[in-house]
């Protein structure tokens, strides 16, 4: 059986690595299990590895625990860095926030199955993708 390409967007990351938020454990469990396959790009790795500096929650995580949630990044997700054709990129919607764009073009060269968010702005163009679905975490779990 073919795993499921997914992406993630910086914040269900950080429920992954830093919070260790319940409301990615199926999905965690899935990757475990060869059901899915994660996927990140150059873009996406970069904001999380800035992000992780952040106070997150009035948690700030020192230089080694950044490191290791970057590791661990890193041996999740396979890497992909080729974009998508850009007749193809046109066709995306445009997200209100700008900083969101990357992670729907990253869905889209993936060739993902979903982009996994909680964020609203980039929920409310599930209706206007066509190659890939926007779900929450707990709508991928029904999935």
């Amino acid at each position: 059986m073919t795993p499921r390409r997914i992406v993630l967007d910086t914040n269900i990351w950080l429920d992954w690595l830093v919070f260790r938020d319940s409301s990615v454990s199926r999905l965690q469990q899935a990757v475990a299990d060869g059901r899915a396959e994660v996927v990140i790009d150059a873009a996406c790795e970069a904001e999380l590895e800035r992000v992780l500096a952040y106070d997150l929650a009035r948690h700030r995580l020192g230089n080694a625990a950044q490191v290791a949630a970057m590791a661990e990044c890193r041996r999740i997700a396979k890497r992909i860095d080729a974009a998508a054709p850009e007749a193809e990129r046109k066709l995306l919607p445009r997200c209100v926030d700008p900083d969101d764009q990357k992670f729907l073009e990253l869905a889209l060269a993936a060739r993902a199955e979903c982009l996994v968010t909680k964020d609203h702005k980039l929920l409310e163009l599930a209706r206007r993708t066509k190659s890939f679905r926007i779900v929450t975490p707990k709508k991928l779990a029904l999935m």
